[in-house]
């Protein structure tokens, strides 16, 4: 990584932490009612209306809310594909069956998250769909998503390159969230869409 590669990763951490820093004083009563109102705009994407396929995530703490919109995708018939942490940090697949199919697993040094229980799909599975929705901390006017930095979403997006798979690609946000620029590498790609609680907002 040269000089410009060290400076760029330098200020993608410290707007980490800014956001993050904001995320901490949230309430769960915030959290809740920011999850009830990004299901109802979400769902009212033309994306996810035609969607058979949805790579999606379960929220962890203060994480703009997702249970909401996958309980609403799964009633209307869609197949929601669920992310499972390797030791690599890429990600396997896992189908939602609903929350009492979720597992809480700790792995070393982050958080417990939230996974599917039932059959692994291998990391190739995210190729089938039509939609993904993606974690981020921010993204900015060009549809640049700021991830939390562990790479597994990068990857995600170089397979869905490499199969020439081409899903919308959506990320789920706080209206604080949307700014004018944030720091890019040589392999981020842009989002199509954000959903923030007040509304959505494409990017061409």
């Amino acid at each position: 990584m040269g000089r410009t590669g060290r400076e760029t990763e330098s200020a993608k951490r410290m707007l980490r932490r800014e956001f993050l820093a904001v995320r901490n004083t949230l309430t769960a009563d915030d959290v809740r009612e920011a999850a009830r109102a990004l299901a109802r705009h979400a769902l009212e994407l033309p994306e996810l209306a035609r969607a058979r396929t949805v790579a999606a995530y379960v929220s962890v703490g203060t994480e703009p809310g997702t249970l909401p919109l996958l309980d609403a995708l799964r009633a209307r018939g869609v197949r929601v594909l669920l992310p499972v942490l390797l030791p690599d940090n890429d990600l396997d697949w896992g189908v939602y069956a609903g929350e009492s199919s979720l597992t809480r697993v700790r792995h070393s040094g982050r958080m417990a998250l939230l996974e599917p229980a039932g059959e692994r799909l291998g990391p190739h599975a995210v190729t089938e769909a039509d939609v993904v929705l993606l974690p981020g901390l921010a993204v900015d006017a060009r549809g640049m998503r700021l991830g939390r930095g562990g790479g597994s979403y990068d990857r995600v997006l170089a397979r869905l390159e490499a199969a020439d798979a081409h899903p919308a690609r959506v990320v789920l946000l706080y209206d604080t969230e949307v700014v004018e620029h944030v720091p890019e590498e040589g392999h981020d790609r842009p989002v199509q869409a954000v959903v923030t609680p007040p509304g959505v907002r494409r990017f061409s």
